[in-house]
């Protein structure tokens, strides 16, 4: 059969099938999410029908999500927002990295697999997922809730750290001398910078350029735009997720509206591809050796991660049931972790380590928007009473 067929096929029958689960999702009153991750693995490496060619494309698709997804976050803010919260937020972005780097290194460190791998299990624990996160804010309609800056202004910090995270892991792995990584660094640093100043303090400009009566040249424009940021912030070593929420911040007022507007199917189309690829990447043989100590550490994170989330906005002078929707939208694990933990395995670091980190990673990215619909009440029903 013709190569394009096949892809064709495939990735009409994932998007078919993605659809009958977001339609079971709707039915039940659950977020898909679960059900996507479910279904990557069904149909990835060591699953009951692996896909045979559409791996790379989807990989793309997935990638365009995550662009997406923080592309239509940034849309909700502007950049004068984002600078206070982060101003405000600070101490509690340090004790979100103190909190939640912690377990992952304990843990590597027991395990007897050294410090380099005690490094990257701590980023392997340290950032929740964007992606997932902006989702489950946006599917349960808590974006316009008080903590939900809150919750924005840790993902930013947690990215920004990565900025400075990545560079100095692949230093460490590749032995590197100082120098180098300190070069790494500030590169990062510098780009980051650049791209906060611009938004700051040209954004008029910005929505000048990217306005337009029509809604097909502004979409073409705010998407390219988007991918040009993204691409160059992933080229220099910092998120492209944080590129394009720069970019989506840097836009505000009725544009940002409309752009929102026209973004939202595209958002959820390639939404639903990264969660399936995730779960594509995933041999299910591998979890299995790993799932009791996997289930442990998530635990533990997700502990870490409430109390963050509740920290944070406790200090904002949100409720106690804000604070609580705050941690748990704080508790999904997904595309940074997995990143990190594949430049450990490439590196050699431990065999152990991918198996592990993927465990983890698919519990907390399953139960994350579960524990979002679920627990949620719950908790806020106690913290009512109390």
């Amino acid at each position: 059969m013709h190569h394009t067929a096949v892809v064709f096929l495939e990735f009409g029958a994932v998007l078919l099938g993605l659809g009958i689960l977001g339609a079971l999702a709707l039915r039940v009153g659950i977020s898909p999410i679960p059900l996507y991750l479910i279904a990557g693995l069904a149909f990835g490496t060591g699953g009951v029908l692996p896909l045979a060619t559409s791996d790379e494309f989807l990989g793309i698709g997935s990638e365009l999500g995550v662009v997406l997804l923080l592309l239509t976050l940034g849309l909700e803010y502007n950049a004068d927002e984002l600078v206070k919260s982060l101003a405000g937020n600070a101490r509690a972005g340090i004790v979100d990295l103190v909190l939640n780097a912690a377990p992952g290194a304990v843990c590597a460190l027991l395990l007897g697999w050294g410090p380099v791998a005690a490094v990257a299990m701590a980023g392997v624990t340290y950032a929740t997922s964007s992606g997932i996160t902006a989702k489950v804010l946006s599917d349960l309609g808590w974006i316009g809730n008080r903590e939900t800056p809150t919750v924005l202004s840790l993902l930013v910090f947690e990215d920004l750290t990565m900025a400075i995270y990545l560079p100095v892991l692949t230093t460490l792995l590749a032995g590197l001398s100082f120098v180098q990584g300190a070069i790494s660094v500030g590169i990062a640093l510098l780009t980051v910078s650049v791209v906060l100043v611009v938004a700051l303090r040209f954004g008029r400009f910005i929505e000048a350029f990217v306005s337009s009566p029509n809604s097909e040249v502004l979409l073409l424009k705010v998407v390219g735009l988007a991918l040009l940021v993204a691409g160059l912030a992933q080229q220099l070593q910092v998120s492209a997720a944080v590129g394009a929420f720069l970019v989506g911040i840097a836009l505000s007022g009725e544009l940002a509206e409309d752009a929102q507007a026209l973004l939202a199917p595209l958002r959820d189309l390639f939404a639903a591809v990264f969660f399936v690829f995730f779960g594509l990447q995933t041999d299910p043989a591998k979890i299995l050796p790993v799932a009791g100590l996997a289930a442990l550490l998530a635990v533990v994170s997700m502990i870490t991660k409430i109390l963050t989330g509740m920290y944070a906005a406790r200090r904002a002078g949100i409720a106690k049931a804000g604070q609580a929707r705050a941690g748990i939208a704080l508790i999904p694990r997904g595309e940074f972790n997995i990143v990190i933990a594949g430049l450990a395995v490439g590196a050699g670091v431990h065999p152990d380590l991918g198996a592990l980190a993927a465990a983890y990673v698919l519990i907390l990215a399953a139960f994350g928007p579960l524990a979002a619909k679920l627990v949620q009440p719950v908790i806020t029903s106690i913290a009512k009473r109390a």
